[in-house]
């Protein structure tokens, strides 16, 4: 039988981490993925906050699998140092958290502006983030979210392969790849897996883009988790559900937060893989 560990994004839950941890418990997972507590975004905690909230971590015996930053969810030819700056102090966050995964991206463009005229500005911002990152000791995980540059397989290739630190690797979002008109597994598993690192569990319909529990949409799940049993895969296998109506769909709420938990213990259960 194969063992993946079980997270999810707490803030989709609810803002308060006391009742983020108490459901995660509840869904049997043992880690939580941190992008928000008590409102406030990971790049923007200070001294008191990390504090709290990892009493509140300790208190409810869950350890963070990854802290979900918002770095590089910015205009590529915006202040490097700036977006550098903040990447350090969430690395910072990390640390005091015991956590070693720093999820980011790869930068939105302006209007008007091919992904090509893009590619060398992100790689050079990407190898900085490296650079910290292997002095720091932690590892950045590109998340393949809509827009960026490493929105579809080719281009999440080129930015790992270009940038070429160990330091830096993927996670792998199967929603994300629909939105974009990738089959994910189809177009994207054999290339990617050699640099795939961690798991962020969402599904989504190809035809209207609508986000849906594991197994119930257009992502190739069932394959992918499939495939990577086959290959021996163990690791992180976060939810970030997303399946709240209106303008704010990650605020997925408990109830649907164990409907998205249910539907991925029953997607891996069937696949022989035990989550912890």
């Amino acid at each position: 039988m194969v063992e993946w560990v079980l997270s999810g994004f707490g803030d989709e839950i609810d803002d308060d981490p006391r009742v983020q941890l108490a459901v995660l418990r509840a869904v049997g997972a043992s880690h939580i993925e941190v992008r928000s507590a008590w409102g406030v975004n990971v790049a923007d905690f200070d001294d008191e906050l990390t504090t709290r909230l990892a009493a509140a971590l300790a208190a409810a015996g869950v350890a963070v699998s990854a802290v979900a930053s918002p770095i590089g969810k910015t205009d590529v030819f915006g202040d490097p140092d700036a977006e550098l700056a903040r990447l350090r102090a969430v690395i910072t966050l990390t640390r005091r958290l015991r956590s070693r995964y720093v999820r980011l991206f790869s930068f939105y463009r302006p209007p008007g502006v091919a992904v090509e005229a893009t590619r060398d500005t992100v790689l050079r911002r990407l190898r900085a983030f490296a650079d910290l990152a292997e002095r720091e000791q932690v590892v950045l995980l590109h998340e393949n979210e809509k827009d960026v540059y490493g929105d579809v397989p080719a281009r999440v290739l080129d930015l790992i392969e270009s940038v070429g630190s160990p330091a830096l690797r993927v996670a792998w979002d199967n929603a994300n790849f629909v939105q974009v008109g990738v089959r994910p597994f189809s177009d994207g598993y054999a290339m990617l897996r050699p640099h795939l690192e961690y798991l962020q569990v969402k599904d989504a319909r190809s035809a209207d883009g609508a986000v849906v529990p594991a197994g119930e949409g257009d992502g190739e799940l069932l394959q992918t988790v499939t495939a990577l049993r086959d290959d021996g895969w163990t690791g992180f296998a976060s939810l970030e559900p997303h399946l709240a109506d209106g303008p704010d769909a990650a605020k997925t709420g408990p109830a649907g937060f164990g409907r998205a938990a249910r539907a991925f213990a029953a997607l891996t259960a069937g696949a022989g893989i035990t989550l912890r």
